[in-house]
């Protein structure tokens, strides 16, 4: 059994061409020959998945229809809570909780919506992270080239959807962990717009800055998995009431008056050549020839950084001060510096992000879609600690998410589309608040015209 997407399975589930159980047999083989090498996966949960796939079997066979996703396996970060499985969220501290009471919200939505659960996903600590690498649990590996970088910190969702483990998995991006992940593995992300999707049921890093959300082979699965996962949920206060508004079929063209501008300045002068060379291929494929500058944006990422270390350190601040040896000392060490904020700095940080925010919401009133590359360079090898960026060497971990948190910072919906070359790297494909559909429509439109491609080397 092959399968090219989540539409494909769904389809083929319904027409009674494959069974939702011999979808799940081969996926767990598939899981079990490949994760060896990627370490994608920390958990596969094969009985809960034979379980729910017999559920999917009978319904059919019962003439009801089981839903959108009728089928497709599917599998989660390791920071969303599943029922009866301990959260690790990458840390060797949470093995220490008690199991989850309740599968978190989006598992719900994705389950209702016919997907199969087979499992959760490596991770960096605490979703402190850009590379993908665990100290716990090794890193995830890039299905491109194994000696390399998944990317992070949705490092084993990018690992398993490049890898063709799942064609659908959840991350969580506070900084570009969906994008990062995406971009270095070859696969479609989306960083919905802040307070879109229900964070119920998934252990938080930074609050005010933390998304969810899908990353899947194509932009037509993505659109499929948000669809299913929309809609309002008490379990997340910071989640903004708005009514269900579905994405549907994605076009095959793009609307005449969409008005798109690519990004300079800061979004090339500190790259390489495969990023720069990757947004003009994008431009070129869109026939966008309109470059601006957004002002700030250094300062944006700045200020982002004194966000998340604040809150980061404040959540964990009772772990950092009895339990300081269980963690990575790289994600130890910039807590503990952020416990050394004073309120001030988080503050003026704050009024930096009000401001960017104005700044942002005034191109947007002249533009639709603008478009930046989701990481200064291709994946880097497993355990580099230093990239050459014009010249300049500067820390990986860090500086991976040189391009993305600008748009987290001010909760900007964002696509990474995957650029083919020897080595993938994605585009981000970045709308205003609200505007996931146009985002979408824009990804769709590129893997039309076969400009994008999602395929894997391993």
């Amino acid at each position: 059994m092959d399968w090219t997407s989540a539409a494909e399975i769904a389809e083929k589930v319904r027409a009674g061409i494959w069974s939702a159980s011999a979808v799940v047999e081969e996926t767990l083989a598939r899981i079990a020959r490949k994760n060896p090498e990627l370490n994608a996966f920390t958990l596969v949960t094969a009985e809960r998945a034979r379980e729910e796939a017999a559920r999917i079997d009978q319904l059919l066979a019962s003439g009801k229809n089981p839903g959108p996703l009728a089928g497709v396996p599917f599998a989660v970060k390791n920071l969303f809570d599943i029922q009866g499985k301990v959260t690790l969220a990458g840390s060797k501290i949470n093995r220490d909780l008690p199991p989850a009471v309740a599968d978190a919200t989006l598992i719900q939505r994705l389950s209702s919506a016919g997907a199969i659960l087979v499992g959760a996903l490596n991770m960096g600590e605490y979703a402190y992270d850009f590379t993908g690498e665990n100290l716990h649990y090794g890193p995830s590996r890039n299905p491109h080239d194994l000696r390399r970088m998944s990317g992070g910190s949705s490092g084993g969702s990018g690992s398993a959807v490049g890898g063709r483990l799942v064609p659908l998995a959840l991350g969580s991006d506070t900084n570009g962990s969906i994008r990062v992940p995406s971009s270095l593995c070859g696969v479609f992300g989306l960083k919905p717009t802040y307070g879109r999707l229900s964070r119920g049921g998934s252990f938080p890093f930074c609050p005010s800055l933390d998304h969810v959300g899908p990353m899947a082979r194509t932009a037509q699965d993505l659109a499929l998995a948000y669809d299913a996962l929309q809609g309002s949920d008490d379990r997340d206060s910071a989640q903004v009431d708005r009514p269900v508004e579905p994405v549907g079929t994605l076009a095959t063209e793009l609307a005449p008056d969409l008005r798109i501008a690519m990004l300079g300045g800061y979004f090339v002068q500190q790259g390489t050549d495969a990023s720069r060379e990757a947004l003009g291929q994008v431009a070129d494929a869109l026939g966008v020839q309109t470059s601006i500058e957004i002002p700030e944006v250094a300062m944006a990422r700045a200020a982002a950084y004194v966000i998340t270390n604040a809150e980061s350190s404040t959540l964990h601040l009772p772990n950092l001060r009895t339990r300081p040896a269980d963690y990575d000392p790289d994600v130890r060490d910039r807590m503990l510096a952020g416990a050394l904020l004073p309120a001030t700095a988080y503050l003026q940080a704050q009024r930096v992000r009000a401001r960017f925010q104005k700044i942002v919401g005034e191109i947007f009133t002249q533009y639709d879609i603008l478009l930046a590359p989701s990481t200064p360079m291709t994946a880097p090898l497993v355990g580099q600690k230093t990239m050459q960026l014009d010249g300049e060497e500067m820390l990986v971990r860090p500086h991976l998410g040189l391009y993305t948190q600008p748009f987290s910072f001010v909760g900007l919906p964002v696509v990474s589309v995957p650029v083919s070359g020897s080595l993938p790297i994605g585009v981000q494909i970045i709308a205003a608040p609200w505007q996931e559909a146009k985002a979408l429509q824009v990804a769709q439109v590129l893997e039309d015209r076969g400009f994008v491609s999602a395929v894997p080397q391993f």
